[in-house]
């Protein structure tokens, strides 16, 4: 047989060794995820973790999916794709904390047209970054090549994480009336709206090299600032005693999230003059043009964690979330109306 005419796997626009040498170049990035309870190395059909090695002995099993949306199209236009692995494991952590768990492995899910290995690289090295920062292991993943799916370097992310509490631990738990509502700051936009904020950088007739906020930085790289990973400093917080809820303030901003954090009979009360000042939001809200209820519904608005705690357990909360960085924002209440009340103004 003429071997000429044989189609091959690699011509069709998969090439299987790459993917190979793929697995082989992030090795060394998945072993420096490793932590108590992991079992295997990258490699395998799946991969394995055991939680009573990680210390827990009667655990709930607690699981979370996400991507990073269109702040990916930000990174492949200007080629800074070595953060967004960051961004995804944020997402996915992040919501973890806020039912009380910690996150334990990290899987990822990379789909692109063609494989170009370095590019893939840096983007799992920027997982395993995420995997690092949150004390999650990075047990596996899935690089599927799909020629006429993606174009050009186009690729997307999904991540999916796994944490575990003990029995009877979870939140949110013992919320009422008069808990202190803290507030952690944002990095930046984090990973939602962006469909907004391209749109905003286009009316506005500019492009991802054009001058941010902030000096020698281009406006690319100032959007894609990575999600700051609350986990560590809300788990201590949590030793502490008295955190009663988190919400993780994703797609949907203030408005949306804070009620998913509390009970159906109670409401929060914000004094918006209390936000931390943020450049990003100052840029959209002005350049943008965007309404104060729009940038509260879209964009974290400086906020991108938000804790209700017992009034008399709030100095010891805050002296632990300082310990690791954090400025906790005293930014309002939980009170008895249902729903997210609002004083004050944004300070932009």
């Amino acid at each position: 047989m003429d071997e000429k005419n044989n189609p091959t796997y690699a011509e069709a626009g998969v090439d299987i060794d790459a993917g190979n040498r793929l697995v082989e170049r992030i090795k060394p990035a998945s072993r420096t995820t490793e932590r108590l309870g992991s079992m295997a190395g990258l490699g395998g059909f799946a991969g394995m973790f055991d939680p009573k090695a990680a210390g827990f002995k009667d655990p709930i099993l607690v699981g979370a999916t996400d991507g990073v949306g269109t702040k990916l199209r930000i990174a492949i236009d200007t080629g800074e794709v070595s953060t967004v692995g960051i961004d995804l494991v944020a997402m996915c952590v992040n919501d973890l904390i806020c039912q009380g768990a910690e996150p334990l492995f990290f899987l990822d899910y990379f789909a692109t047209g063609r494989l170009d290995v370095a590019q893939a690289e840096q983007v799992i090295k920027g997982i395993a970054e995420g995997c690092r920062l949150s004390g999650c292991a990075l047990i596996g993943g899935e690089t599927a090549e799909m020629p006429g799916m993606y174009t050009k370097n186009d690729f997307d992310l999904a991540g999916f994480a796994v944490g575990a509490m003990e029995r009877g631990k979870h939140l949110p738990n013992g919320v009422h009336q008069g808990d202190i509502l803290i507030g952690l700051h944002s990095s930046g936009v984090h990973s939602n709206g962006f469909s907004l904020v391209r749109q905003i950088v286009a009316n506005a007739g500019l492009n991802w090299e054009s001058p941010s906020p902030i000096k020698d930085k281009t406006l690319g790289t100032f959007f894609l600032e990575p999600t700051e990973i609350y986990v560590k400093p809300c788990l201590s917080a949590m030793k502490v005693g008295g955190v009663h809820a988190m919400g993780h303030i994703t797609g949907g901003g203030l408005t949306e999230n804070i009620p998913r954090m509390l009970p159906d009979n109670l409401g929060a009360s914000i004094n918006l003059s209390l936000l931390p000042k943020s450049p990003a939001m100052e840029w959209l809200a002005n350049v943008g043009d965007v309404a104060e209820l729009e940038m509260l519904k879209t964009f974290n608005c400086g906020v991108g964690m938000v804790l209700a705690v017992a009034a008399d357990q709030l100095n010891g909360i805050e002296a632990e979330l300082e310990q690791y960085g954090m400025q906790p924002i005293r930014i309002g209440s939980v009170e008895s109306d249902p729903g997210v009340h609002y004083s004050g103004n944004l300070s932009f």
